[in-house]
């Protein structure tokens, strides 16, 4: 992953960008320890059949043999040689991935996964993405961008605004839109808002160049140099007071009539993986390290949790995250990928934890599974919702969720810090169990 930039010299003080954003692409590949890296920018998560099945093929001939799926829904490829970059981009740009070489590293728009396939949302905010990324494309002065600035879409349900965007489109109903920006939002009709998105992208360059800081982000411009709407060609009804909608991401299984919802393991999937999404009408990478499959139904859940998928919400995988940690990562302390695992057999989940050990009068693991069946029609009490748990190997935090979330870091000394408290990494199961259920 690219290094932090230097912390600001005084709290409140703005941050001073002198050097250019390194942040990684699908020409631009970064150097790990594990090999290349290369990044796939993704508008809105989407891959179609085809491209799924070459990014396999790249992944098992050219990678590690996996995709890892970032926080903003997009695709990296790991483990690459380091004169494959001539080779990945001819297949990238066969498979229709790399529509524009100049372009490639600003195309960071996250909308939410299950809008047009699930009944929910006030418009179908995918169509808005696709027209933000051709917008984004046939504008040269778009590639000045930060390959970390951020548009966001959410179709009214609340499940991504809160990723953080730089521009952030929101559907309100009624052929309308919102349009937030630097904490503040205009109301426009819905036809607009791709186009206006854009705008204010314009404007925070704009900002950017008075501003001499060398921000990256909206929230990098100091006081005094916020994004100015008017200027940047939007004029639209202010929203007094505007706040961005909340709700959770999609559960892991059925969505509507004809889609699915599963997680990625730690948020990687095996080449295998991959090809087991397929046949699908579309496929969606989430910022959830999920996978949206759209065109099928319920009846291909097992097949999907045969093949290590997360198909469940009560899956111990489920809401886990880990950064690459070693050894794909020199900056890491520790194999945290290998401590996140539910597999690992000091966790409670393992078969051969000491919690699963039989005793008198208490069925074992498989024993319990199978015991006390539901009653015709009574429903299983649903459990309380798990804070999402990252697992990171340097205080760097790559990839951390965004909102509240179980912070689990790794020490010079081999163990843990949950939330702050020391914790042996041999209790760290229980104490990230503790961690995620408090509220």
């Amino acid at each position: 992953m690219p290094p932090t930039p230097p912390p600001t010299p005084e709290p409140g003080e703005p941050r001073i960008r002198d050097r250019g954003d390194a942040c990684p692409g699908a020409l631009r590949l970064h150097s790990a320890d594990d090999g290349r890296l290369a990044r796939l920018r993704l508008p809105g998560g989407r891959l179609t059949s085809r491209q799924v099945g070459m990014l396999a093929d790249a992944a098992e001939t050219l990678g590690d043999g996996r995709l890892s799926i970032t926080s903003r829904g997009n695709a990296e490829l790991r483990g690459l040689a380091d004169d494959c970059g001539a080779e990945l981009a001819a297949l990238l740009d066969e498979a229709g991935l790399l529509p524009s070489p100049t372009h490639e590293r600003v195309r960071n728009i996250v909308a939410s996964p299950a809008s047009g396939l699930d009944g929910l949302g006030a418009a179908d905010v995918q169509l808005w993405a696709r027209e933000l990324d051709t917008h984004l494309r046939s504008a040269p002065w778009a590639a000045a961008l930060s390959g970390r600035f951020l548009f966001v879409l959410d179709d009214g349900r609340g499940d991504v605004a809160g990723l953080g965007g730089d521009v952030t489109l929101v559907a309100v109903g009624g052929g309308e839109a919102e349009l937030h920006v630097g904490g503040r939002a205009v109301r426009l009709a819905s036809s607009d808002a791709p186009g206006a998105a854009l705008a204010v992208a314009g404007g925070f360059l704009a900002a950017a160049r008075k501003a001499g800081t060398g921000a990256w982000r909206v929230r990098e411009l100091p006081e005094g140099y916020a994004v100015d709407m008017a200027e940047s060609g939007v004029t639209a009804q202010p929203v007094a007071a505007p706040e961005l909608p909340q709700g959770p991401p999609p559960s892991p299984g059925v969505l509507g009539p004809h889609a699915l919802s599963v997680l990625a393991p730690l948020g990687r999937l095996s080449a295998a993986q991959l090809r087991a999404l397929l046949p699908a009408e579309e496929v969606r990478l989430t910022p959830w390290r999920g996978v949206v499959v759209a065109g099928t139904g319920a009846d291909r859940l097992p097949a999907l949790d045969a093949a290590g998928l997360i198909t469940r919400p009560d899956s111990p995988w489920a809401g886990v995250t880990a950064c690459t940690g070693r050894p794909g990562c020199a900056k890491s302390l520790a194999d945290v990928r290998a401590d996140a695992a539910p597999g690992h057999p000091e966790h409670p989940e393992h078969p051969e934890h000491p919690e699963h050990a039989p005793r008198p009068g208490r069925p074992g693991p498989v024993e319990r599974r199978t015991a006390a069946p539901l009653l015709p029609g009574r429903a299983a009490r649903p459990a309380a919702p798990l804070l999402p748990v990252h697992f990171s190997g340097c205080e760097r935090r790559c990839g951390h969720p965004h909102g509240a979330w179980t912070d689990v870091l790794a020490t010079a000394g081999g163990d843990y810090l949950v939330d702050g408290v020391p914790t042996p990494r041999t209790a760290l199961p229980e104490a990230v169990t503790a961690a995620r259920t408090t509220r």
